[in-house]
C-alpha cells in the first residue's frame, strides 16, 4: 500500500527544491543543507499505537523522501487512548492500513507506504532500503536482532517505548557518525580591539565575545597580522568574557588595527555501540537530575517487563496486579545480580512500573514521539547532537493522590480510555471528563494541546467544556507544524478548524466546544467577562507573544485560576505551572528586552547585516506606510494642519512629506513610480554616502588623533547604479510596485525590461555635498539635526510656504492613499523583496557580507523558528502537569517547570518558585500575606466606612487610587474630603474619573499605600470592590 498525494511535491524534492512557504519556520531551525539531506532519506517506523503514530506525524511534517510504516496488528479499543489517527470503526482492522492514508494527508511532499512483510525479522535484507529504522512496541528479542543487523549494515536505529508514566529511547547511529552542527546556535562574531604577542584577542568596547573553550574562529580585515585573515580556523581558549586566546602568533607580525572574528562550526565525530553491548553496559543521558538513581533501575525494569511478556505469550503485566508485579521484580533482581556493578533496586519503583505496563498515555507518547522524531532527523541531517545512547524518563508525580487506584478500578472497561484507566483508575478518568478548560491560542501548541485533550478524554463528561480563543486564520506556513489543519483549511479560522478536527478524533467531544474567534485582551473584557473566568477550572496558554501571555497571566492571578504556560523557540521549549497561592506567576520573571540598535549606527555607521536590515525595514515604513497614513489624516481629519503645528520639532518634515506625496512627487502612472524608485536609489546609495564622506573623509581623525573610520565604524563607498546588477534592479522593481500600490496604480508592466527603458531616458542630477548638512558622529553626542522647541522666524516662513503648496483637503476626499501593511509570508507582494534589496545595497556601500532573502525575511519579519518535534514534546510535558492540577495537588514539590533543548540534548526540571510573601503588624499582631495572590475584598461602602474598616485592621490608609484617579490622600484638606467621605466607593470612582463603570464590570480595583501599627510604610495587597449587578 502506498499513498503519494502529490507527485509534484516529490518531483520538487528530487531537484533539491524546498517549498519555503510551507517549511519556512522549520528552515530557520534546521537550515537548507540539513533539509536537503533529509529530503533524500527513507525512514521506517514499526509499531503504530500512540507512540508510533506520533513519531510518524512529526517526521511526515518535517519532510523526508519517503516514510514507510509497519504494523499488521489489528487495532484495539484501548489504542484509541493515544492513537489519534484511529477511529472507533477502525477497531479490528490492521493499524498500518487505516493509519497510512491519514498520515499521508499531513504533507504532500512526503509519500507514505507500508512495509511489505508480515514480520520485520523474517527477511532482514528488506531493511537495507532505509536510512533509519524506528522500533516501537517491539519485543526485546526482535529489538536485539534488528538493531544489531542495522549496526552492521550502516542503518541508523531508534528504539523507543512507553509504559504508562515511564518511557525510554535508545539510539545507534553507527561508527564515526559525523555531527555537522552539535548545538544549532548561530555562530558568534565580533570586532577585534587588539591581539597581543601571546595571541590574546580582545573584543571591542568590552563586548562579550560569547565563545567557549574548544570553539574555533577565523579572522578577516586584520591589519598588521594579515596572515590571520581567512586562514585555517584557530582553536579558542577563553580567558575572560571579553578576551580569548588563539595560541602562538609570534610569526604573524605585529597587530596594528581592525579585524573581525567569526566562529566556525567544526564537525564532531561520535561512535555508537551496538544495542547488545549497550543493553549490558548502558550509556545513560540524564533526563531529570532530581532522579539520578532511576535510569539504571529503569534500564533493568524495562528488560524485566520484556521478560515477563516473553513468558506470558506477549502479554504485559495486568494493571495494578500484585502477583504480576512480584514476578517482574524477581526478573529485575535477577538481571541486577548478573551485573558487574551493583544496582540498588527500589522495589516500589519496579512495582509501579509493572502496575502501569499496559498504560498508554497520550502525553507520554507526545513527549517520546517528539524526542524520537528529532533523533531521526538528527541521524539523516547531521544537525544537532544525538542522544548517546539511552534516556529514561518518568512522571510518577502525575499519579493521582485524591482518586483511588486498585486492581479493580484500573481494569479495562472496553473504553477508548482503557490505556489511561490502567494507570489512573476510573475515578480519575471521571474527574478529567468534567473539567472546564480554556485554551488561549489554536496554533502549533494549541493543535497539539487539543489532540492530547481529545485522547485523554478531557471535558467529555456532563460538566465538561473546552473554550478555544483564537482570532487568526490559517496560512500555508502553518501547515508544517499545526497538524490539525490541511491545505483546504487555508483562510479559515484556526479555532473552528482545530475544534472540528479533534471532535473527529474523539466523538465524545461533540458539543463540548465553545469557539471564541476573538483576541483575549483588555478590549474584549465584555466577552471574556467575570462570569466567563469564574466558571473556568483552569487555563492553558498556547500563545506566541509575551504581551498576550502576560495579560492572560494577570487575569489568572486576578481570578485565582491555575495556568499552564509553555513556549518553543526552535529546538528549545519551556513549561511553567502557575498555581493560586502557591507559585509565582508568568509575569513574575521577564525575558531580556528585545535587541535594538542605536539610531546613529543605523543612519550612518552600520557594521553588520542586522543593522542594514533594520535600516531597510525603517525605509520600508518611511516610504510606504508612514507618509500615506499622514496624507490620509490630512485628508480626513478636520484642523489637521493646526494640530500638526502643535507638534514641536516635527512640523516641517510632516508637511514636506504631505506635499511630496500629493503634489511634487505624485505619480500619474507606473512609469512615474519607476522614476521615483530610481531617484530613491540615487539619494540613499550615492548622494547620502557622498555627503557622509564629505563630513567625515576616509582619512579623518578623532579629537584624540585616532582614525575616525576604525573599530565599529566602516568607511562606505557610494554605489553607481548598474541596470545589469540584479540587486540594483530588485530595489527599483520592488519600490516601484509598492509606490504604485500606495496610489492604487496598476503595476503589471513594471518589469526589468520596461524599467530599464524608462530609466535610460532619465537625467540624474549631479550631487554636490553641502557644508550646511550636519551628521551625528556618535550616539553619546546631541543630534545636530534635532529641532529645538519653539519656531524661529525662518521656520514660520517655511511652514507658511509649505501650507500654501498643499491642495485643500476637501478637494481630495476621493484621493486617499493605500498604506502598505507589512506581510512577510506573501512572496508576491514585494515586501521582503524590497527589504532584501535595500539592505543588501546598504551592505554593498559598507562592504558588509550580504544576506539572502531567506535570512532577511527571518530578521525583518522577527520570525520565531519552529519545528513540530519540540512542540509535541513540550505539549506532552504540559499535559503531565494538567493531570496534577485536575487531581488538586497542593504540594508545590509535586509540580515541575521544564526547560528542554533537543539540539544538545538537554532536559532541566525544577519545582515552581513560590509566590513572594510579606507581613505587616495588624491590630491583633503580625499578619502574613501573599504579595501576588492575596487581596482585600470589600462591599460598596462609603469612603469613610472603608477608612474605618482598615483602621480596625491596624492599617492607616495614606492614599487610595483607582486607575489614574487619586480618590483619597491623608494630606487632603477637610474641605476637599467633606464631599468625598459620604460617597460610596463606586460613586467616588465615577465622580473623580468622570466616567461610568461599564455595565459588564462586576468589580473595581483599588491600590493603596498604608502604615501599620508600627507607623511603617508596608506593602499590602490591592483592594477589590465587589459590585452587585
Amino acid at each position: 500500500m502506498e499513498v503519494d498525494p502529490s507527485a509534484v511535491g516529490t518531483e520538487k524534492l528530487k531537484h533539491g527544491e524546498i517549498d519555503e512557504s510551507l517549511y519556512s519556520r522549520q528552515l530557520y531551525v534546521l537550515g537548507h543543507e540539513a533539509m536537503k539531506r533529509m529530503s533524500s532519506s527513507h525512514v521506517l517506523i514499526a509499531g503504530l499505537r500512540g507512540l508510533g503514530v506520533e513519531i510518524a506525524k512529526n517526521i511526515a511534517l518535517a519532510g523526508v523522501k519517503s516514510l514507510t510504516l509497519y504494523d499488521p496488528e489489528p487495532a484495539a479499543v484501548s489504542d484509541l487512548s493515544s492513537q489519534f489517527f484511529l477511529h472507533p470503526d477502525d477497531v479490528g482492522k490492521p493499524r498500518a492500513a487505516v493509519t497510512i492514508p491519514r498520515v499521508a494527508e499531513l504533507n504532500a511532499y512526503t509519500p507514505i507506504s507500508e512495509h511489505p512483510s508480515n514480520s520485520l525479522t523474517e527477511d532482514l535484507s528488506l531493511l537495507a532500503q532505509y536510512q533509519v529504522v524506528v522500533l516501537t512496541g517491539t519485543p526485546l528479542s526482535d529489538q536485539r536482532v534488528i538493531a544489531d543487523y542495522c549496526h552492521q549494515h550502516g542503518i541508523f536505529v531508534v528504539i523507543t517505548d512507553i509504559f504508562g508514566l515511564f518511557g525510554t529511547i535508545f539510539t545507534d547511529f553507527g561508527k564515526d557518525f559525523p555531527i555537522a552542527d552539535p548545538t544549532g546556535e548561530n555562530p558568534v562574531s565580533g570586532i577585534v580591539a587588539g591581539i597581543d604577542d601571546d595571541g590574546l584577542v580582545s573584543a571591542l568596547d568590552e563586548t562579550r565575545h560569547g565563545l567557549e573553550d574548544g570553539d574555533f574562529v577565523t579572522f578577516t580585515e586584520i591589519q598588521g597580522m594579515e596572515a590571520l585573515n581567512n586562514s585555517e580556523p584557530r582553536g579558542v581558549t577563553v580567558k575572560g568574557p571579553y578576551t580569548f586566546s588563539i595560541g602562538d602568533v609570534s610569526k604573524l607580525g605585529q597587530y596594528q588595527r581592525g579585524g573581525l572574528y567569526t566562529q566556525v562550526k567544526m564537525p564532531k565525530i561520535v561512535n555508537f555501540q551496538t544495542f547488545s553491548e549497550q543493553l549490558k553496559k548502558p550509556e545513560l543521558l540524564m533526563s531529570d537530575f532530581a532522579k539520578f538513581d532511576r535510569p539504571q533501575q529503569l534500564h533493568l525494569g524495562f528488560q524485566a517487563l520484556h521478560h515477563f511478556a516473553e513468558k506470558h505469550g506477549g502479554s504485559l503485566p495486568r494493571p495494578y496486579s500484585d502477583s504480576d508485579a512480584t514476578e517482574v521484580i524477581r526478573y529485575a533482581q535477577n538481571l541486577a545480580e548478573a551485573l558487574d556493578e551493583e544496582v540498588d533496586l527500589d522495589e516500589k519503583l519496579i512495582r509501579e512500573l509493572s502496575y502501569q505496563a499496559r498504560g498508554d498515555l497520550a502525553p507520554m507518547a507526545a513527549f517520546f514521539g517528539g524526542l524520537a522524531a528529532q533523533e531521526v532527523l538528527k541521524s539523516v541531517s547531521g544537525k544537532f547532537h544525538p542522544i548517546v545512547q539511552w534516556l529514561y524518563f518518568d512522571s510518577l508525580e502525575s499519579l493521582p493522590s485524591s482518586s483511588k487506584r486498585s486492581e479493580e478500578l484500573c481494569q479495562p472497561v472496553n473504553s477508548r480510555y482503557d490505556g489511561q484507566i490502567a494507570v489512573f483508575g476510573k475515578e480519575f478518568q471521571e474527574k478529567l471528563a468534567n473539567v472546564n478548560e480554556f485554551l488561549v491560542g489554536a496554533g502549533a501548541i494549541g493543535c497539539e494541546m487539543l489532540k492530547n485533550w481529545a485522547m485523554i478524554g478531557l471535558a467529555t463528561g456532563g460538566r465538561g467544556k473546552i473554550s478555544v480563543a483564537d482570532m487568526d486564520q490559517i496560512e500555508k506556513s502553518n501547515l508544517n507544524r499545526q497538524f490539525l489543519f490541511r491545505p483546504k483549511d487555508v483562510g479559515k479560522l484556526k479555532s473552528e478548524c482545530a475544534a472540528e478536527a479533534v471532535q473527529a478524533m474523539n466523538p465524545d467531544l461533540g458539543g463540548k466546544f465553545v469557539i471564541l474567534p476573538d483576541r483575549v485582551g483588555a478590549e474584549t473584557e465584555h466577552i471574556f467577562n467575570e462570569t466567563f473566568w469564574e466558571e473556568l477550572d483552569g487555563i492553558t496558554n498556547a500563545l506566541d507573544n509575551v504581551d498576550a501571555r502576560q495579560y492572560v497571566d494577570r487575569r489568572c492571578v486576578f481570578f485565582r485560576k491555575p495556568l499552564l504556560d509553555s513556549g518553543t523557540l526552535g529546538t528549545k521549549g519551556n513549561t511553567q505551572v502557575v498555581l493560586p497561592s502557591l507559585t509565582e506567576s508568568y509575569s513574575s520573571s521577564q525575558d531580556p528586552p528585545e535587541q535594538s540598535f542605536p539610531q546613529c549606527t543605523l543612519r550612518s555607521f552600520p557594521n553588520k547585516i542586522d543593522h542594514t536590515i533594520a535600516w531597510a525595514k525603517e525605509k520600508f515604513h518611511n516610504y510606504f506606510i508612514g507618509p500615506p497614513e499622514t496624507v490620509n489624516l490630512y485628508i480626513s481629519q478636520p484642523n489637521y494642519i493646526e494640530e500638526t503645528l502643535k507638534q514641536a520639532g516635527n512640523e516641517i518634515p510632516t508637511l514636506e512629506s504631505i506635499r511630496d506625496f500629493l503634489v511634487t512627487e505624485k505619480p500619474q502612472n507606473s512609469d512615474d513610480c519607476i522614476v521615483w524608485a530610481r531617484m530613491q536609489f540615487e539619494n540613499e546609495y550615492n548622494n547620502a554616502i557622498q555627503q557622509l564622506l564629505y563630513n567625515f573623509p576616509k582619512d579623518s581623525t578623532t579629537s584624540s588623533g585616532a582614525p575616525f573610520w576604525s573599530g565599529p565604524k566602516r568607511a562606505p563607498d557610494p554605489l553607481t547604479f548598474d541596470p545589469s546588477n540584479d540587486t540594483h534592479m530588485g530595489f527599483i522593481i520592488a519600490a516601484a510596485h509598492l509606490h504604485a500600490f500606495n496610489y492604487g496604480i496598476k503595476s503589471d508592466d513594471v518589469t526589468d525590461e520596461h524599467a530599464r527603458r524608462i530609466m535610460k531616458d532619465m537625467i540624474i542630477p549631479d550631487f554636490t555635498p553641502s557644508s550646511s548638512v550636519k551628521i551625528q558622529a556618535d550616539d553619546n553626542e546631541p543630534d545636530p539635526n534635532a529641532q529645538q522647541p519653539g519656531l524661529t522666524f525662518d521656520d514660520s516662513d517655511t511652514l507658511e510656504k509649505l501650507v500654501s503648496q498643499l491642495p485643500p483637503a476637501k478637494s481630495l476626499q476621493s484621493s486617499k492613499l493605500e498604506p502598505v501593511e507589512f506581510e512577510k509570508d506573501d512572496d508576491t507582494n514585494h515586501h521582503i523583496d524590497f527589504i532584501t534589496a535595500a539592505s543588501n545595497l546598504r551592505a554593498q556601500n559598507y562592504a558588509i557580507q550580504e544576506a539572502d532573502r531567506h535570512k532577511t525575511k527571518f530578521i525583518a519579519g522577527k520570525i520565531i523558528p519552529a519545528i513540530a518535534t519540540t512542540t509535541a514534546l513540550v505539549t506532552g510535558l504540559v499535559v503531565l502537569e494538567l493531570y496534577k492540577i485536575v487531581d488538586g495537588k497542593d504540594n508545590v514539590e509535586q509540580y515541575k517547570n521544564g526547560f528542554v533543548n533537543l539540539a544538545l540534548p538537554f532536559f532541566g526540571f525544577s519545582e515552581p518558585i513560590a509566590s513572594p510573601k510579606g507581613k505587616y503588624m495588624g491590630s491583633n499582631g503580625e499578619v502574613r500575606i501573599d504579595k501576588l495572590w492575596d487581596r482585600f475584598e470589600v462591599e460598596d461602602v462609603t469612603l469613610e466606612e472603608f477608612l474605618e474598616d482598615f483602621k480596625a485592621r491596624g492599617l492607616d490608609v495614606m492614599m487610595l487610587s483607582s486607575g489614574v484617579s487619586l480618590l483619597y490622600a491623608s494630606f487632603y484638606p477637610p474641605s476637599k474630603l467633606k464631599d468625598r467621605l459620604p460617597l460610596k466607593l463606586s460613586q467616588l470612582v465615577e465622580t473623580i474619573s468622570k466616567k461610568p463603570i461599564p455595565d459588564h464590570q462586576k468589580n473595581v480595583i483599588f491600590e493603596m499605600t498604608v502604615e501599620d501599627q508600627r507607623e511603617e510604610d508596608v506593602e499590602v495587597p490591592y483592594v477589590m470592590l465587589k459590585l452587585k449587578k
